[in-house]
C-alpha cells in the first residue's frame, strides 16, 4: 500500500462535522436539518407569498374568476382531507410500534440496560448518563482514549505499519475532537444529539479497522490487536447509540408532525371553504374588489399550512435517515470504485 493509497484509505468519506461552509451551504443545512421546522414551515410560506403576490402584480394570475378559484379552493380542500388521512396513517404506524406484549417489552428494556451497561463499563463510570447528547460525549470520548492507546501500541512496529496505523488515529481524534465541539454547543435533546452526529462516519472507521486488522495480522503485536478489538467495540456502541437515538427522534417528530397537522387541518378547511363564500354572491364577491386579491392569498396561505409543515418535517427526517442509512461497514453512500481496497477471491492464498 503506498503512501498516497494510505492518505486515500484513512480519510473520511462524510462531510465535515463542526465546520461552516459557503452561505448556501450553511442554509442547506439549516433547511434540512438544523432549522426549527415550525420555522421552516413559514420560509416556504413566505416564499408562496411573494410568489403569488409577484405573480397578481405582474398580471400573470387574477382573482376575479369566480368559478377558478372556488375550484382552487375545493382542491383544497380535498388535498386537506386527503392529507390528515395520510397523517391517521403515520400515527397508526408508530402506534403499532408501541403495542407489544409482556416479553418483548421486557426483552427491549434489557436489551436496553445491557446496552447502557456496556457504555458504562467503557467509558470506565459508575452508569452511563440519561442525556443522549451526555452520553454521545462519553462515548466520542472512549473513542478518542482507544485511538491514542492503539498509536501508543504500535510506537514500535515497523515504519510501515506504524505510519499507516497512526494516519488512521488521528483520523480518529480530528473527527471525534470536531464531533466533541457540537455537541458540547447543542442543547440537551435527542434531536441535538442526532444532528452533531449524523456526518460522523464511523461506518468508514470500523471498515478501516477490518482491513487493517486482516492485513496487518502478522505485523501487528497482541497489545496492538487488542487495542483495535476496543476500538471497533467502542465504534460499535457509538453506532448503536446512534441509532437508537435516531429512532427515539422519528418517533417524537413523526408524533409532533401529526399533531401540528391536526391543529392547523381545520383552519385551513375553513380557510377553503371562505374562499368559495367569498365568491359566493350572485352581485359578486362580498370583499371591495382592490382587497380581494390580498383576502384570497391570505386564505390560501393558511390552506396550505398543512401542506408546508409535511414539506419541512419529512426533509428533515427523509435527510436524517439518508445520511445515516449505513449498517457497520456496509456503506451505501461510498462509491464503489472509492478507495484503495480492492480485494480479489484468495487473494491470501
Amino acid at each position: 500500500m503506498s503512501p498516497s493509497e494510505s492518505d486515500e484509505t484513512l480519510e473520511s468519506f462524510g462531510a465535515d462535522v463542526g465546520k461552516g461552509g459557503e452561505t448556501a451551504t450553511r442554509f442547506q443545512e439549516w433547511f434540512l436539518i438544523q432549522g426549527s421546522r415550525l420555522a421552516v414551515a413559514a420560509v416556504l410560506a413566505l416564499a408562496v407569498l411573494a410568489a403569488l403576490v409577484a405573480a397578481y402584480e405582474l398580471d400573470v394570475v387574477a382573482f376575479t374568476n369566480p368559478n377558478s378559484v372556488t375550484r382552487v379552493a375545493s382542491g383544497m380542500i380535498a388535498g386537506t382531507f386527503s392529507l390528515v388521512t395520510l397523517v391517521v396513517s403515520v400515527n397508526q404506524l408508530i402506534l403499532s410500534q408501541e403495542f407489544t406484549t409482556a416479553s418483548k417489552a421486557r426483552d427491549r428494556l434489557d436489551g436496553v440496560i445491557e446496552f447502557r451497561e456496556d457504555v458504562a463499563d467503557e467509558a470506565g463510570i459508575p452508569a452511563s448518563p440519561a442525556a443522549p447528547t451526555r452520553m454521545l460525549e462519553l462515548l466520542i470520548e472512549a473513542i478518542r482514549h482507544d485511538a491514542v492507546e492503539l498509536a501508543d501500541a504500535v510506537a514500535d512496529h515497523d515504519d510501515e505499519v506504524r505510519d499507516v496505523v497512526i494516519r488512521y488515529t488521528n483520523s480518529i481524534e480530528e473527527r471525534a475532537d470536531r464531533v466533541d465541539e457540537t455537541l458540547e454547543e447543542t442543547s440537551v435533546g435527542t434531536f441535538a444529539a442526532v444532528s452533531a452526529t449524523i456526518n460522523y462516519d464511523e461506518a468508514w472507521q470500523l471498515y478501516v479497522a477490518s482491513h487493517l486488522r486482516g492485513e496487518y495480522a502478522d505485523s501487528l503485536s497482541p497489545e496492538a490487536t487488542e487495542r483495535l478489538d476496543e476500538l471497533v467495540g467502542t465504534l460499535k456502541l457509538f453506532n448503536v447509540a446512534r441509532e437508537q437515538f435516531k429512532t427515539t427522534y422519528l418517533q417524537r417528530e413523526l408524533t409532533r408532525f401529526s399533531q401540528l397537522t391536526i391543529y392547523c387541518g381545520v383552519p385551513s378547511i375553513l380557510s377553503a371553504i371562505t374562499i368559495g363564500l367569498l365568491y359566493a354572491d350572485f352581485a359578486g364577491p362580498t370583499v371591495n374588489i382592490a382587497a380581494l386579491p390580498y383576502a384570497t392569498i391570505t386564505l390560501i396561505l393558511v390552506g396550505l399550512t398543512p401542506l408546508f409543515l409535511l414539506v419541512s418535517f419529512i426533509l428533515r427526517t427523509a435527510t436524517v435517515t439518508r445520511r445515516t442509512a449505513s449498517i457497520g461497514p456496509m456503506i451505501p453512500q461510498k462509491d464503489p470504485d472509492e478507495g484503495p481496497f480492492d480485494v480479489s477471491y484468495g487473494e491470501d492464498r
